[in-house]
Order: structure tokens, then sequence, then C-alpha cells
């Protein structure tokens, strides 16, 4: 039997078929009691706004009339526009504002001019009343036709009322109280422009209430997410001047009552499909879950070796489960060639590269391949793991790849270099970097080329890197590249003795070599010379080395390949 037969069958079709009734018919009492209670939870709320609304527009408009036939008021106003708004005459109507504001009990009572501009105004804070003043207080959008005015931290309910000298509107009179939501209602939010103004909506704050708003521009219920919850919004009439009121309901406290009630509902469901999916899963696990698990850890084990190996064929009973097993052995198989044949590919290459580069000057034949056998030499003493040093000799034999680019009449010049030529060889780790970093399978060993001349103490190239800031192949590739620079022939001099060759470096130990690999060297050379073994240095020629080690090292730098 296939292995989708068994799973529809034992589980899929039972659990799927019990879940999709229950939920059907779920979904369907929960959006009925929802929409039946947001409805009335919105339009008392509506109610609630439009009679506070209402009872503010009466008590005003009262006011209005009185105030804008006021004589003292329109004796400060005229002073005003007569005589300009200086300190004195802004001070006088501001006197007669304070004076009708208190009287009358505004939180605001200001004047203006037709096209906005502010001559003088009182402003409740506390239980005083201050002048209405700021840096933009002639700038202030008192001539908008909205309704509501934001002042500092608090928005206010404003209604307007021309005041006339001799039959024209000299002014107009700005009357408001600090506008605050119903409460004991739906949540509400005052918004101007998509910009909150005021929220009482519990748990939400204004910043997320304006961000949910924002595309609900519509005249009708509009459905939105504030964090985990979902909520309704209904918006009452626009009041002018970008600002309109929205009621918020939070449609999951709704739905309380429903899921309250159902909750029994849900236990017996999950109840039931929960022991159905036990049983089902006790009678496949025998065909499906153990030949899964099976291949699971073998696939496991392969990515922590890197390697894919073959899966022993068992008979699962299942036929896809089989038909992957044998195609994984494929892939094995396929996969194991192709990187046998890819490894011995880049082996060819590099010993070609290799080989290519030395031919180019028959005093440094054989170079790359003897400092690619000293550097292993090196990393096996160090104590590096087998593909540390493996990468390591490679690294080496590429290390003087860039040298390719350089012109055989610098390169192969037989006596001391200019200062531009040496500038022009110094270039070459950054041209074998450029070269193997187009080619794929070779990223390993950029920074073992393009490195190998810096200096323990900061005074190589190309970048002036220090201590272990270099790379450790780098390092040892420095050190191997070095020894074999000394004792090998040169057109401008006679290539040193081994036991010169170890002095010298010894003498450079901390400056140009890192100290830890010139000591391995060495400790490896006392068992095993890698160039010409003898006995040891007389104490004449340690003297010697001693007195000559820092001229010595000038002459190298400037001749070293």
């Amino acid at each position: 039997m296939r292995f989708r037969t068994r799973v529809l069958l034992l589980w899929l079709i039972p659990v799927a078929a019990l879940l999709s009734g229950s939920f059907w018919v779920i979904q369907r009492m929960v959006q009925s009691t929802v929409h039946d209670g947001l409805r009335q939870s919105l339009r008392l709320n509506q109610a609630a706004l439009a009679e506070a609304s209402a009872v503010s527009a009466a008590h005003e408009e009262r006011f209005l009339k009185i105030a804008g036939e006021n004589s003292a008021l329109k004796a400060g106003l005229q002073l005003v526009l007569v005589e300009g708004s200086t300190p004195a005459t802004r001070a006088t109507l501001e006197d007669q504002l304070s004076d009708l504001c208190g009287r009358m009990g505004f939180d605001l009572l200001a004047a203006a001019t037709p096209d906005g501009r502010v001559l003088g105004g009182v402003i409740r804070t506390g239980q005083l009343l201050v002048p209405l003043r700021g840096p933009n207080d002639e700038n202030r959008d008192l001539a908008s036709d909205g309704d509501f005015l934001p002042v500092g931290r608090e928005v206010y309910k404003i209604r307007r009322v021309p005041v006339e000298l001799g039959g024209e509107t000299v002014a107009t009179l700005i009357v408001g109280d600090v506008f605050e939501l119903p409460q004991n209602t739906t949540g509400a939010v005052l918004l101007q422009d998509g910009r909150v103004l005021r929220s009482n909506v519990p748990g939400v704050t204004p910043e997320a209430a304006g961000a949910a708003l924002k595309h609900c521009t519509g005249p009708n219920e509009c459905d939105v997410r504030i964090g985990n919850s979902n909520f309704v919004s209904l918006p009452f009439a626009g009041n002018g001047g970008g600002y309109r009121v929205v009621s918020l309901q939070n449609a999951d406290v709704v739905t309380l009552p429903v899921t309250s009630g159902l909750r029994w509902v849900f236990v017996y469901v999950f109840a039931v499909a929960a022991l159905m999916a036990v049983f089902c899963g006790i009678l496949s696990s025998r065909s499906i879950v153990r030949p899964i698990l099976a291949l699971v850890k073998y696939l496991q084990q392969a990515e922590q070796s890197g390697q894919i190996s073959a899966v022993p064929l068992r008979g699962s009973g299942i036929l896809e489960l089989d038909e992957l097993t044998r195609s994984l052995n494929q892939a094995a198989a396929a996969t194991s060639e192709a990187r046998d044949k890819l490894e011995g590919s880049y082996l060819q290459f590099v010993g070609t590269l290799a080989r290519a580069l030395d031919s180019r000057d028959r005093y440094t034949a054989g170079h790359s391949q003897r400092v690619s056998e000293l550097a292993g030499r090196l990393s096996v003493k160090l104590g590096l793991v087998d593909k540390e040093v493996e990468r390591i000799r490679m690294g080496a034999l590429l290390h003087d790849i860039g040298k390719v680019g350089i012109s055989d009449t610098v390169l192969l010049k037989p006596g001391n270099r200019s200062q531009a030529e040496m500038a022009m060889i110094r270039q070459h780790p950054q041209i074998g970097r450029r070269i193997l970093e187009k080619v794929p399978g070779f990223s390993g060993w950029l920074d073992a080329v393009e490195l190998h001349h810096e200096n323990w103490d900061g005074t190589g190239y190309p970048y002036g890197l220090r201590g272990e800031c270099v790379p450790l192949e780098a390092r040892i590739i420095h050190v191997a590249d070095a020894y074999d620079g000394m004792t090998s022939d040169r057109p401008y001099r006679k290539g040193m003795g081994h036991e010169r060759a170890i002095l010298n470096m010894k003498a450079r130990a901390g400056a140009d070599f890192d100290p830890a690999i010139v000591a391995c060297m060495a400790s490896l050379t006392e068992t095993g010379d890698p160039g010409k073994v003898r006995s040891g240095p007389t104490p004449e020629l340690r003297n010697e080395i001693s007195s000559v080690a820092a001229g010595e090292k000038a002459q190298y730098v400037s001749g070293r390949s």
C-alpha cells in the first residue's frame, strides 16, 4: 500500500472531517453573536457622543451671541485694529477676553482676524487664565472651519462667532472647551488627518490606534487588528478641518460569552481528535516512522561528516521510502565519484600552476614544491589536523601564483631592483588573490596567497598586519618561503648554508616571523634538515651572524622574491 493512501485512510480523513464539521458550526455561531453585539455597542457609543456634542453646542451657542456683542470687547478689538498689535493694546484686549472667559466658564477665548491672525486670547491653565501666546500664534489655524483646535497637550472643541463694527466683520471670536471623549461607553478615538489626538480605548496606545485606522476612511464599519486583538470601528459624522471621531469596539471581548458557552464543545472536539491521532500514530509508526527516522539519522551523520555514503537497503513495505533509499544510494555514489574527480582535477591544476610559475626562472625552479613540502612538515609539527595540513600544503604551492602578472624584465632581473620594481613585485600577493578568487573551489587558499609576506611586527605587505591578525597558514608559509629563499642560489647572491639560515631566522623571530613557528622550524631541522644538514654552527659563525643580522635583513628584504 502506498504511503499517501495509508495516511489518508488512517488519519487525515476522519480527523479532517470531524474538525471541519465542528469548526463550521462554531464559526457560524461566533459570527452571528459578534455581529449582533457589535452593532448594539456601536449604536450606544454614537448616541452618547451625539448627546454630549448637542449639550456642548447648546451651552456655547447661548454665550457666543452675548460675547459677540460685548461693548468692552469691541472697544478692545478696535484699539488693536487701529493702533496695531502692541504689548499695551494686546494686554487691554486680553483683559477683556479674560473677564468674559472667567464669567462664562470657557477654557479658551481668543480673537482673530478673518484670515486667522491671532489678535489676543486667553486659555485656562489649572484655575488661572493666562494669555494665549507662543512663537506660532500668528500662524495658528484659527480661521479654518474645523470644530477642534489642538493647543499644547490639549484639544479644544471650539465655536466661532463674527464680531462686527460698523456693519463690517472685523474679527472672529473663538470659544472653546477642553474636549474629552465620553466615558462609560465603548472606546472612541479623535483623529486629525490620521494622527490620534485623543483615545479612550482600554489597552490600546494612540500610536497603535492611529496605525490601525489609517486605512479605515469610509463611512461604514471597518475590521482592524491592534496587537493580538480584533476590533470593529465605525466613524461618526466628520467635523471639518481633517478631524473625525471613530468608535472602536474590541471584537474579542464581545466573543467572550460565546466562547465561554462553547468551551466544552472545544474540549470534546479536540479530545476526540487527539485520541484518533494517537491511535492512527500507533498504527502507522511501525511501517512509517521507523524507516523515516533511520533515513533522518543517516542524513544527520552525512551532514556532520560532509560525505554521503550508501544506505543499507531494507524493504519497508512503503514504495516511496524504498524509492527514496535507492535514490539516496545513487546520489551518494555519484557524489563520491564527482568528489574524487574534482579533487584530482584540483591537484593536477595546482601542480600545473606551480610548475608553470617555477619554469620562468631557473634559479627558482622547484621553489613552490619545496615551500609546500616544508610548510606541510611545519604544520604536522605544530599539531594541525590532516585537513589543515593539506590545505596549507596546497596554499604553499600557490603562494607565488601572482607572479604570473609580473613582467619578466622585472622578475628575472639579475641585479638589484629599483624601488619602483620592488613595488611592482610586492603586488604579486594581491594579483594572486584576484586570480584565485575567480576560480570556484580556491577560496580556502586566498589568505595564504595574499598574506604570506605579512611580518609579525606589522612591517610586511600588502596590508601591514601584525601578530595573530595574520592567519596561521600565511605565517607558516612565510617561514617556509623565507627559508627556501635564503638557502637557494639567486642571480645576485649565493644561497646560505642551513645553519646560517636558521640563525638568521632566529634573529628575525618576533620581527619578520612568528617566534613559535621559527622555534618549530629549528626543532624540525634538528631531526630532519629540509636543506643541507650540518653538524652545527661554529662559534665564529655564530658571531658573524649576530654582527651582520641587521644588514642581512635589509639585503634579504630588498632581494627576496
